[in-house]
């Protein structure tokens, strides 16, 4: 993927964004099945792309289709819209911000219960995070809407004291069992990665430290790590379902895997079975590696199951932001439990959750030039010295009015854009398709990769512009505000010197 080019001086930013339609709240609502049956409309993964596509929690609620997942950066960031065709264009609401003494910041893994408490039906929403340093200071918190939206306005409520000494707790959820919640989280037991449950006496308490009910014993569930995380529950026809990722999310192979419980007490190893193998894994034929930390949620029409779960393209991708979100309909087996099949390719055309009304995307459109203005400094995304040849540097430039300034964008696949330079008819590179944060920008030759592709995602009131194959996001150098910045590619850090508004 790499490309030998002389690393002169390249240090530019992009951005671009695009606007879906998007409104209302996710998670759990049933229509009348006597509603008139609606044509089926089709969409296309992912419905989250970088930088904030892993780890992703999906519901449906009201009307509205719900995404949070995981920042990387003191945010806790929600997206809604009616349909999942709008979904990759909705705008990422940022419903909290962590501080050093209340979790912050390495947000990861967000999850959220619409449960009854002492302060009435409020929305509970659960992340793990940790000091800035990742990764050994990740516990677990939550926070509590002021009434019944997922929207919030959301009150921070304190962590979760699950284990002993208190020790590194991730991947929280929430499973109502009997009419008791319980907590499910992962941490550690020597080298093994484990899963643990606790009784909770309110959305926000335990009664009790966890108790370990799994841990790896598969060979599927060692590759690169003895490794059981991320614990969801599915519940069927009085059947309750475990759920988690298994495997290193550093390798391709992270996959799911599934406890059923076999017995009375849900706080007792011995009353769940794990399935011998893995329910969800890889497809190379699709080009779908590490299909892991998941979610479910029921469809508009109340019929259907649905999975909401994160994955990479190539197999050199890991554990960072490249994650995206893509959605799955569940199908059973005879026997009652859950098939979760393989995973679609990107290029695959996908019917639509039932009763989902559908959506179009109307921004950006094709051939229309736009300038990309940074939301900090109020310059634009610029060619530096008009350059038309292979290399050309990306910087901010006070707006000239020119074809230098002006981009248009073209969808490729799977919610995707190549972003075209007016004036030359090169297109927005990450040079030599580098990975780490600093990674410059510059013009060059339509090559077709990932590398030269680029997702819109508002927030706000501007957009996140990512790379596809490193999620990176455009970036002025040290937030700068003059002439001639170098615009570059860095990890969210959620400040306005990474978000863009794209005018025509």
């Amino acid at each position: 993927m790499s490309r030998n080019r002389p690393a002169a001086l390249r240090l530019a930013h992009m951005a671009a964004a695009l606007v879906l339609l998007a409104t209302a709240s996710v998670l759990a609502v049933v229509l009348p099945r006597s509603a008139p049956a609606q044509a089926a409309t089709t969409f296309t993964n992912p419905v989250a792309a970088a930088p904030y596509g892993a780890d992703p929690w999906v519901g449906y609620y009201n009307g509205y289709y719900y995404l949070a997942a995981t920042t990387w950066n003191s945010q806790v960031v929600i997206k809604r819209a009616t349909s999942v065709a709008a979904l990759p264009g909705a705008g990422e609401n940022v419903v909290y911000t962590g501080t050093a003494t209340a979790s912050c910041c390495n947000v990861w893994a967000p999850s959220m219960h619409r449960l009854t408490g002492p302060n009435g039906t409020r929305w509970y929403l659960y992340y793990s995070a940790g000091t800035a340093a990742c990764c050994d200071g990740q516990r677990s918190f939550v926070l509590e809407s002021s009434g019944d939206n997922p929207l919030g306005p959301y009150t921070f409520k304190g962590q979760l004291n699950v284990q002993a000494g208190n020790g590194w707790a991730i991947d929280g959820s929430v499973a109502t069992i009997n009419g008791a919640n319980y907590f499910l989280y992962s941490s550690w037991v020597g080298d093994l990665q484990s899963l643990f449950i606790a009784p909770m006496t309110n959305p926000w308490t335990v009664s009790a430290y966890g108790t370990r009910i799994s841990y790896p014993t598969y060979d599927w569930e060692k590759v690169g790590g003895n490794t059981e995380e991320g614990p969801y529950i599915l519940q069927r026809n009085g059947q309750t379902f475990l759920t988690f990722s298994a495997s290193s999310c550093n390798t391709p192979d992270y996959k799911i895997g599934m406890l059923t419980l076999t017995g009375t007490n849900p706080l007792s190893a011995s009353s769940w079975t794990k399935k011998s193998t893995p329910l969800f894994q890889r497809s190379d034929a699709n080009s779908v590696f590490g299909p892991g930390h998941h979610s479910f949620f029921t469809s508009p029409d109340g019929t259907e199951t649905w999975m909401a779960y994160h994955a990479n393209e190539t197999t050199a991708q890991g554990c960072g932001a490249t994650r995206t979100t893509r959605l799955k309909k569940v199908t059973w087996n005879s026997d009652g439990t859950p098939n979760l099949g393989t995973p679609d390719a990107l290029t695959a055309s996908l019917t639509a959750p039932a009763g989902d009304p559908g959506g179009t995307v109307s921004f950006p459109v094709a051939g229309t030039r736009y300038r990309i203005v940074n939301q900090n400094s109020g310059k634009v995304l610029d060619a530096q010295n008009c350059g038309t040849a292979n290399g050309t540097a990306i910087q901010q430039w006070t707006s000239l009015g020119n074809a230098c300034q002006q981009w248009t964008f073209t969808k490729t696949t799977a919610n995707y854009y190549r972003i075209t330079n007016a004036n030359s008819g090169t297109v927005l590179d990450s040079v030599n398709c580098g990975t780490a944060s600093g990674t410059a920008l510059n013009l060059w030759a339509n090559l077709g990769n990932a590398c030269q592709e680029w997702s819109l995602t508002p927030i706000n009131g501007g957009y996140l512009i990512a790379n596809r194959g490193n999620g990176l996001v455009l970036d002025v150098t040290n937030c700068a505000t003059t002439d001639g910045t170098a615009v570059r590619q860095w990890s969210s850090l959620g400040n306005t010197c990474q978000q863009w508004n794209i005018t025509a």
